[in-house]
């Protein structure tokens, strides 16, 4: 055998037989005998043979690959929604290709483009804050690959998106800070090109208007979202002077920076400052006090963006070539926004 990696031309001449019958054998083809099969098995083990993906998917049109593209990996909601397509792909035969664009749009255009070489049979991904421009994921449609879109989506590509109520869930959060005797509520948002900040600020400014209370732009503070500017967005608030009883975060990571900034100028959380964040992080149950958030759903989320997926690959939805789904949110009252 030549050096490098071994091929079916490699287990055939072991064996003795042709390339096109290791191939068979090796695909579980019902004309080839289950001694054949074992032969060509126990073969390829002892040669290490490890099969090409991409000569494969050329040859059938189908690699049994899926790439998943998350601004990160480091975050409970985009590591449980992958979570999610991996309990349903892979219970059908299908492996997955996790890849992170770090918020950066080059990146991302350079993620999609290995994805496509790889000859994946469908991209699930959810869209970076810095991404405006959308020709790459149009490139994936060009090639009648199925694209799918969660959490961040936008309406200029017309694909399957799966989503929770970012607007419903805003406005739930901002009622129930009212409910709580608050008027002056800070709301931190992040870039508004992106549709679900879009979305929860239009909920937490319905609410307000709902309940006759004004929108006041110095209580409006918009950055990443990360815990660095959580905290940077409330020692400038407490700089300017700003009046504010409650913080409604479009982030657990900017909420734990308001959090901290605050305890550490002592004011008392929930009775002087309410907090809540979005996105029910496992650390927002273990700060002091614990943190109201809004779960949601990334497990079904990630579930629903796999048999979305599967369902247009059987062709089960004939009639539409888009749809979007809009999973409920669950609103998690911890003791940040309590009154004792």
């Amino acid at each position: 055998m030549k050096k490098g990696k071994a091929t079916i031309h490699d287990i055939a001449d072991k064996l003795n037989i042709t390339a096109s019958t290791v191939s068979r054998a090796l695909n579980d083809n019902p004309r080839i005998s289950e001694s054949t099969k074992k032969q060509v098995i126990k073969m390829a083990k002892q040669l290490n043979y490890q099969p090409n993906h991409i000569a494969s998917a050329l040859r059938s049109g189908k690699s049994k690959l899926i790439g998943v593209v998350v601004p990160t990996v480091n975050r409970n909601f985009f590591s449980s929604i992958i979570r999610g397509v991996e309990e349903i792909a892979n219970g059908l035969g299908y492996r997955v290709i996790i890849s992170q664009s770090y918020e950066d749009y080059e990146k991302e255009v350079e993620t999609i483009e290995a994805l496509l070489n790889a000859r994946v049979d469908g991209i699930f991904a959810s869209i970076g804050k810095n991404t405006s421009n959308f020709e790459h994921f149009q490139k994936v449609l060009d090639k009648n690959i199925p694209l799918i879109l969660f959490d961040r989506f936008t309406n200029e590509l017309e694909v399957s998106q799966i989503v929770i109520d970012d607007y419903q869930a805003a406005y739930q959060v901002t009622k129930h800070l009212i409910t709580q005797g608050c008027s002056r509520i800070v709301h931190f948002t992040s870039a508004k090109k992106i549709s679900i900040y879009k979305d929860r600020l239009r909920g937490y400014e319905d609410a307000l208007r709902d309940h006759n209370l004004p929108i006041d732009p110095l209580l409006i503070e918009e950055s990443n979202m990360q815990l660095e500017d959580g905290r940077i967005c409330t020692e400038n608030l407490l700089k300017k002077a700003v009046q504010f009883d409650a913080i409604f975060s479009s982030s657990d990571y900017a909420a734990m920076g308001a959090l901290q900034v605050l305890k550490e100028k002592g004011f008392k959380i929930p009775q002087e400052v309410k907090i809540a964040g979005f996105g029910n992080e496992p650390f927002t149950s273990f700060t002091d006090p614990p943190i109201t958030t809004v779960d949601q759903k990334a497990i079904p989320m990630g579930r629903v963006t796999a048999e979305t997926f599967f369902a247009t690959l059987n062709n089960e939805k004939t009639d539409e070539t888009q749809q979007k789904t809009v999973l409920k949110p669950e609103l998690i009252i911890r003791q940040s926004t309590q009154n004792k």
